[in-house]
């Protein structure tokens, strides 16, 4: 019975492998056929989802929950805090439109992965440190939630775009 799953398994992953190019040479550009364009717009949906989110949505619910006044923090490197997230936000673009370029998912699929990831990865993880650092309810809900939506409106960029 095990060996019989195996053997299926194997069949899936040799069958995919040859339905698709996954752009196995070193160098590839395109990273098993990834949309460059999407990667790029996706990113930049979630720095705007930010934006909002910790702007004009939850910014001063945030702020009270950090404890921190917005004088202090006009003083901050602004360049290097933006510049930063963003390069953040593009990385998790790169990574989510490769992941689902490599499984050449359908609309549906892609909005379930990115807001599973989110959903599987990112809120246990925040959840987890918020825990231990004893930060409230309150921020997690705020930061979680912001993560959620992230994900999610890459997704729907990759889902409208393609991967």
């Amino acid at each position: 019975m095990i060996e019989a799953r195996i053997a299926g398994l194997d069949r899936l992953v040799t069958n995919r492998e040859q339905e698709h190019d996954y752009g196995t040479h070193l160098g590839d550009a395109d990273m098993a056929n990834a949309n460059l364009l999407a990667i790029l717009i996706a990113a930049a949906a979630g720095f705007l989802v930010g934006g909002l989110w910790y702007g004009p949505l939850f910014g001063k619910a945030w702020m009270v929950e950090h404890d921190f006044v917005e004088e202090e923090l006009k003083k901050a490197n602004m360049l290097k805090i933006y510049g930063l997230t963003f390069a953040f936000s593009v990385l998790s673009a790169v990574f989510l439109g490769h992941l689902l370029a490599f499984f050449d998912t359908s609309p549906r699929s892609t909005m379930m992965i990115s807001i599973g990831i989110a959903l599987g990865y990112i809120v246990p993880a925040i959840g987890t440190n918020y825990l231990f650092s004893r930060k409230s309810g309150k921020l997690f809900a705020i930061d979680a939630g912001y993560w959620l939506v992230f994900y999610a409106a890459m997704g729907a960029v990759f889902a409208m775009l393609g991967t």
